[in-house]
């Protein structure tokens, strides 16, 4: 595992933070594509996880399945875009979270 970068924002309970990777800008025959109509990328790299839920009992917190530096799909209209620090940011929910990419 990579170590991620040191980001400013904190995600709070099941939330985790992650910078969108650039999309293709070529297909696979070599077309460039223009920036209008490229899609939203889906793929991301977390730089943030936040300490989880509670349980039912209100006990203990339930940890996340990602982790920092993770490779993520995620759904294509989730979470919230935040720009901070000149930099932007993806803050999903762990439950748009779709698969881990191990590369």
């Amino acid at each position: 595992m990579t170590t991620a970068t040191k980001v400013p924002v904190k995600p709070l309970g099941d939330r985790i933070v992650v910078q969108p990777l650039e999309a293709e800008q070529t297909t696979a025959s070599g077309l460039v594509i223009p920036d209008t109509a490229k899609e939203k990328p889906q793929e991301g790299k977390v730089l943030a996880v936040g300490p989880g839920n509670w349980d039912e009992s209100g006990s203990k917190r339930v940890p996340l399945d990602v982790s920092e530096g993770d490779v993520v799909l995620y759904s294509k209209y989730g979470g919230t875009e935040v720009k901070y620090g000149g930099e932007e940011y993806l803050v999903l929910s762990a439950r748009d979270v779709l698969a881990i990419i191990e590369k």
